[in-house]
């Protein structure tokens, strides 16, 4: 991906605080303990219109990502290969942990020494009452398997307050066509946003494609079956198996560009969409987008969540930085309403320069991917190696990606708290 070139902002920018948050406390909060942690994150809450708000909402600003210590409520085995968690969410922390249908949570854990986050997506509605994410295990993946094998009711684990905006303002009074394909743990932000439509868009219908290697694999299978089963003529389900017979020849195979394209042809008329959703693996959805695009959809119709960059999933790991190389630039950040300068190395990212420093700043992937450290460059020039989660109207107003942001003018100004 070109790199991306960004000037400082002093133009208003749109809102990304999403209408028709969930409010009041979660099951346990009266019960259950908390200890606030001082780690970071808070979300940089979204709008949520499907590619992160299309610039129709006015500016605001707020807090950054949070940790908070959460306690486990319930740990529930899926599929032989994954479990999902939930979460208790203390009373006065209801309103921080507050979430719209397709975003997730960052989880901090220290493993063999080494502080390790993964982000995950929540998999319930803001309505069910209920903070639940699911975790897919990774043979290689040492965090999805200490969730799978050794986190267990009770136990305490750092929580970020939720980000994330693959998702989409609800629109009740019209009714709108929802199409989405979705690949393994890709169905989690699915089936958030898909029963968000459902309560949310009387008269909407929405068309899931689940792609899954056997029917064992496949997660939520008795929820979706009765999500179904609930919402005769509203949901249509179809299980597209890449290694078990199916009845229908096209359900059969890989869950590709071509099989959309036919699947697409024979039920539902490309014309008639009024939005996509694509989550799943990268060769995927760089299969399935082209596609869409091809058939007309526009890509403000087109909806893409990426779960794992290059890097498999770890952190970025940061550049090593001589102590007592001098400063190429220098940055004030801004987070939490505090401002600090910082020293940055030539070619070091932002964060890079600040975790350095000592301050505690919201970050997951470090990959350009899930749009954590997000910050709103209000003065100076940066530059993005890659961008795979900022839209074009965050970056015209000025937002970057602070792991993937390297300055370009000798002093620059972040803000964290511009959500």
């Amino acid at each position: 991906m070109e790199q991306t070139t960004l000037h400082g902002a002093s133009s208003p920018s749109p809102r990304l605080r999403g209408e028709g948050r969930g409010e009041g406390p979660f099951p346990g909060a009266e019960t259950r303990g908390e200890a606030p942690s001082p780690g970071v994150r808070e979300r940089a809450d979204a709008d949520l219109s499907p590619q992160a708000g299309r610039g129709e909402t006015a500016p605001t600003s707020g807090t950054a990502p949070r940790f908070h210590s959460l306690t486990v409520a319930e740990v529930r085995r899926e599929t032989a290969d994954a479990v999902s968690v939930v979460f208790a969410v203390p009373a006065h922390l209801a309103a921080d942990y507050a979430f719209e249908p397709g975003q997730y949570l960052t989880l901090r854990a220290t493993l063999d020494g080494e502080e390790v986050r993964r982000s995950y997506s929540i998999c319930t509605a803001p309505d069910a009452g209920e903070l639940r994410v699911a975790v897919k295990r990774v043979d290689t993946g040492a965090f999805s398997c200490w969730v799978n094998d050794d986190l267990k009711a009770g136990d305490t684990i750092d929580v970020m307050t939720p980000t994330g905006r693959f998702g989409l303002a609800a629109a009740p009074g019209n009714g709108r066509i929802h199409v989405a394909f979705a690949a393994g743990s890709g169905i989690t932000p699915v089936l958030s946003i898909l029963r968000g439509v459902l309560a949310r868009e009387p008269n909407s219908r929405f068309f899931l494609f689940y792609g899954n290697r056997t029917s064992a694999d496949v997660l939520f299978l008795e929820e979706l079956e009765e999500l179904k089963d609930r919402h005769l003529g509203r949901l249509s389900l179809f299980h597209v198996l890449s290694r078990e017979e199916q009845d229908i020849p096209v359900l059969h195979g890989r869950l590709d560009g071509d099989k959309v394209h036919r699947l697409l042809s024979s039920l539902v008329p490309a014309a008639a969409i009024d939005h996509a959703f694509v989550c799943g693996p990268a060769g995927m959805i760089d299969d399935i987008v082209p596609t869409l695009e091809s058939l007309g959809l526009g890509a403000d119709r087109i909806h893409v969540e990426r779960f794992v960059s290059a890097l498999g999933g770890r952190p970025r790991p940061p550049r090593v930085v001589a102590p007592d190389a001098p400063p190429a630039h220098m940055a004030a950040v801004i987070v939490d309403g505090k401002r600090r300068d910082v020293p940055v190395a030539e070619g070091e990212a932002i964060i890079d320069a600040a975790l350095r420093a000592g301050i505690e700043l919201p970050f997951a992937c470090k990959g350009g991917m899930c749009c954590t450290c997000r910050a709103k460059l209000v003065e100076g020039s940066a530059e993005m190696a890659v961008n795979y989660s900022l839209q074009p109207w965050e970056i015209e107003a000025g937002y970057i990606l602070t792991c993937q942001a390297r300055p370009t003018s000798e002093r620059v100004v972040v803000d964290y708290d511009q959500v």
